[in-house]
């Protein structure tokens, strides 16, 4: 059975604190003073939730990849041994492909829950920088922005998905390999999430790593914005991501 995270639907609806700024410019001037506290408390509380829930998500998962190893580690030795009994004509080839198909789907299930570990360290990542990105000024266009948690770029660019081959051959022509990218449009998790992530893509790159800064260079270069988180802990890649278009909005609803 999958593990669901339900609860971060509800915490994430402050994150960007959209609504408490709206609030604070409608205030009369002798309500300002007090104003910014109440933002940053907010904000700082959310964020420990959020951090919290993820957390115990991204733990549920973990243990449910201990199980699934365990299983294909089983699989895998079933597959030995009905090899070995295949050679001696003791079993029907046919049963030898079942062996296969299933080692095949464990591992693709593992290989899934190793993807949504990797979403949920994102969101903590990205939770981390949330306070101090929805502190600073709106960038304008053009603008580049670079902080000891993340680095904005608010490129002129109407990028969408549409476009996305271009980075993925420009990344695979210069580092021989595919573009890691760990969130290719909408997810299970920005669903749970309620977060329009639909015209965005996450690269599992570090910011500060020889990939991540060419990948932010070509960005750059071609107008392309994005965010680029460094994670929850200096030298740690936990969490570590870069985010390819306008920053995700929260969508209306419960």
């Amino acid at each position: 059975m999958r593990s669901s995270a339900p609860s971060i639907v509800i915490l994430l609806t402050v994150i960007l604190a959209e609504p408490v700024v709206a609030q604070l410019k409608t205030q009369s001037p002798a309500a300002k003073p007090a104003a910014p506290r109440r933002l940053d408390n907010e904000i700082t509380r959310a964020n420990a939730e959020v951090i919290r829930t993820a957390m115990e998500y991204r733990d549920q998962l973990a243990l449910q990849m201990k199980r699934e190893e365990l299983e294909a580690d089983r699989l895998a030795r079933e597959l030995e041994t009905r090899a070995g009994l295949l050679q001696k004509g003791y079993i029907a080839r046919s049963e030898l492909e079942q062996s296969k198909l299933a080692l095949a789907g464990a591992r693709a299930r593992m290989a899934d829950t190793a993807l949504r570990i990797e979403q949920s360290e994102m969101v903590i990542g990205e939770a981390e920088a949330r306070a101090e990105f929805a502190s600073l000024p709106p960038l304008p266009a053009g603008g580049y922005s670079e902080s000891g948690t993340f680095i904005h770029y608010n490129g002129k660019t109407l990028w969408s998905l549409v476009d996305a081959g271009k980075i993925e051959e420009f990344f695979a022509a210069r580092f021989s390999r595919p573009m890691p990218v760990s969130a290719r449009g909408e997810t299970e998790i920005h669903r749970q999430m309620k977060f329009d992530h639909r015209n965005a893509m996450d690269v599992a790159l570090r910011p500060d790593g020889a990939e991540g800064r060419a990948l932010m260079e070509y960005l750059r270069k071609f107008g392309i914005p994005f965010l680029a988180f460094r994670g929850k802990m200096a030298g740690s890649s936990t969490g570590a991501h870069i985010h390819i278009g306008k920053p995700s909005v929260r969508l209306a609803g419960p």
